[in-house]
């Protein structure tokens, strides 16, 4: 006969695991010859007045474009920033200029470097929250997207001195 307590932590497991899967799953966007990849955030603490967000952009064109920046519902404000490291400090400050996206390239946002800055809030990012936004691009015009709010495990790179519920990185 099997242990009752055993049957319901591997049912609890699998659950769980079912529910990382969902999530996980990438998404993209497409404006031209530039392809929008998974972009996503994470969960944010009560009361947090900001929350980053991440993507990559490939360019399979054969001319630049850049990304400008960005809206969202969800917050004040949607800001390209840059990481930068200045005498092993890490340093955080806005991209006004955007970013260029190289023909042929790809553009990553990522923890620990160029990233989305939702700034003010108007309610916590929750584990499974998509956030509607559009980005902005020179050239290509506006394409509307969601981020996905990931767990934070889902995307290991921590963003050093920088801590997420859970102890995980951003």
């Amino acid at each position: 006969m099997s242990n009752p307590s055993f049957v319901g932590r591997l049912a609890a497991g699998v659950l769980a695991i079912s529910a990382i899967a969902t999530l996980a799953v990438a998404h993209q966007y497409a404006l031209g010859a530039l392809r929008i990849i998974h972009p996503w955030s994470s969960p944010t603490p009560p009361g947090a007045p900001t929350a980053v967000g991440y993507l990559s952009i490939i360019n399979t064109g054969a001319t630049p474009d850049r990304l400008l920046g960005g809206s969202t519902p969800a917050a004040a404000k949607l800001e390209l920033h840059e990481m930068s490291s200045v005498g092993g400090v890490m340093r955080m400050r806005p991209l006004p200029g955007g970013l260029v996206l190289p023909p042929g390239g790809t553009v990553t946002l990522s923890p620990g470097g160029d990233h989305f800055m939702f700034i003010g809030l108007k309610r916590p990012f929750a584990l499974g929250d998509r956030i509607p936004a559009t980005l902005n691009f020179e050239h290509g015009g506006s394409v509307r997207v969601e981020f996905h709010v990931d767990p934070p495990a889902y995307h290991p790179s921590p963003m050093p001195g920088m801590a997420m519920p859970g102890g995980k990185g951003m």
